[in-house]
């Protein structure tokens, strides 16, 4: 995003863009039977066929029991879709201006709360519900030049804690909410919280580390 176009008016439509990419990220209708479904991206996204359907023993592409380069490759190959469809998504909004609008609405925001600038929102609401877009949409930030060394960091910090909340916490956690003893929501808020604890957590020791520069300096 060139200088003069984060400076350019920010219509109605960017602001659409925006929070039309924030639903799309959100998972809000993942679980839709409707039309509507077209507007989540893990639909979009959807899954690979199965192996061997009819039988008990249905697999992936990718098989099972695999090891080494070749399976690395394989995992590598399965996470290519969720990168291209969500960068995609991305440069769509961007042309709309839904970056724009995004680093307006929630700079006031983030800045205070964790340190980086608002355009990271969309990758932010992204990383609830997949790992892999959230970090490709950082990664085209920091390459742009729109957000610093530090704030990627910080921003990396945050996601690493936690990555894909809802999706994981809704599958594989969905096991343990029989027997825990306490709201199904509380942990979720737990995790979520603490997301923004090792945020901020980075970011003192960043600061800390800048001032003591600063002091040799």
């Amino acid at each position: 995003m060139e200088p003069e176009q984060r400076s350019a008016p920010v219509g109605w439509t960017a602001y659409l863009a925006f929070f039309m990419t924030i639903i799309f990220f959100s998972g809000l209708f993942s679980t839709s039977t409707g039309w509507w479904r077209v507007f989540d991206f893990t639909v979009l996204n959807g899954t690979f066929g199965k192996i061997n359907a009819a039988g008990e023993t249905a697999v992936s592409f990718r098989g099972v029991g695999g090891t080494g380069a070749k399976e690395g490759f394989l995992f590598a190959l399965e996470l290519a879709p969720s990168v291209i469809l969500s960068l995609g998504i991305i440069a769509v909004t961007e042309g709309l201006g839904g970056l724009r609008a995004a680093q307006q609405l929630m700079t006031p925001v983030l800045r205070p709360l964790m340190g980086i600038p608002g355009i990271c929102s969309l990758a932010m609401i992204a990383n609830l519900q997949n790992t892999d877009a959230a970090a490709g949409m950082t990664k085209e930030l920091a390459e742009e030049g729109l957000i610093t060394e530090e704030e990627k960091a910080i921003f990396a910090a945050f996601q690493t804690s936690g990555s894909a909340l809802i999706t994981n916490y809704f599958s594989s956690g969905a096991a343990l909410f029989t027997v825990i003893t306490v709201p199904v929501i509380t942990p979720l808020a737990v995790i979520l919280l603490f997301k923004f604890v090792g945020a901020n957590l980075l970011r003192v020791w960043i600061s800390s580390l800048q001032h003591r520069r600063a002091e040799e300096h």
